[in-house]
């Protein structure tokens, strides 16, 4: 079975049984688990611009969550994508490198959760994990070399 968000036919097979959760605010690992192309609405601060939607897995190694993220392809919010492609090991601090979003799926790093509150178009009051902030990417310590388990 395929991970990606899709549309179900009227006679599809569902097996899902996860219910939404909503993470305590805190610093959480985190997977890229879908990446997709889109384009923003604009605003009073940024026009209408390319935008990428990247699902992310978040955890804590004993519950997890998926948020999604939007990222806006705009000089004004470069700041951003500089913090996200830092924090999967894509970009060094003051480094200048060429956006690879076929790499982004399966990336891996650390990231700050908040929980955002918001009204829905109902008028019922909701809460959701939004990302605050991405942290630079720590390489996972090598191995140790030389002795092993079992030898002398």
């Amino acid at each position: 079975m395929s991970d990606y968000e899709h549309e179900f036919g009227w006679d599809d097979s569902i097996s899902n049984d996860d219910e939404f959760v909503v993470l305590p605010e805190g610093d959480y690992d985190f997977e890229i688990t879908n990446f997709e192309r889109s384009r923003s609405k604009g605003s009073e601060s940024v026009p209408a611009s390319n935008m990428a939607i990247v699902d992310i897995r978040l955890t804590d190694g004993r519950q997890s969550a998926t948020v999604k993220d939007y990222l806006v392809l705009h000089t004004r919010l470069e700041w951003k994508l500089s913090q996200f492609f830092r924090a999967i090991g894509q970009k060094k601090q003051g480094e200048t490198v060429r956006m690879n979003w076929g790499a982004v799926v399966g990336s891996k790093g650390r990231c700050k959760v908040v929980i955002e509150k918001y009204t829905t178009d109902k008028g019922e009051q909701r809460e959701r994990n939004k990302i605050a902030k991405y942290y630079d990417y720590i390489a996972p310590a090598p191995a140790a070399k030389g002795w092993t388990a079992g030898t002398w």
